[in-house]
């Protein structure tokens, strides 16, 4: 797989699930949609939905992460973390591929 789930982040994803009493068949699903202030925003939730010729899918920490080939060219390398402060609380991207990325972290480019 192409990204990487930190602990942190699988808790709050475990969490999340827990909270929403989610079925045992849905999967956190990463991605790339165009858009944003800088060209690629990053997208993350919950789906059921798999296609094995256009996904891949690891369980990492207890999580079924799923991403699909398209975005997984965008995201080679990206940790996905969970961050819990004053300043800012969420999920957050650190991808290697970003050459540049907006003030909120949410968008980047390639």
């Amino acid at each position: 797989m192409s990204i990487t789930l930190t602990e942190r982040a699988s808790q709050e994803i475990k969490k999340i699930l827990d909270e929403q009493k989610c079925e045992e068949n849905i999967f956190l699903r990463v991605g790339v949609t165009g858009g944003g202030c800088s060209g690629f925003s990053y997208s993350l939730g919950f789906s059921a939905d798999y296609d094995e010729k256009a996904d891949s899918k690891e369980i990492q920490h207890g999580v079924t992460v799923v991403i699909d080939k398209k975005s997984a060219l965008y995201l080679d390398g990206t940790a996905v973390d969970f961050h819990e402060g004053l300043e800012k609380r969420g999920f957050t991207f650190d991808n290697p591929n970003a050459v540049k990325s907006c003030g909120c972290g949410s968008s980047f480019q390639a």
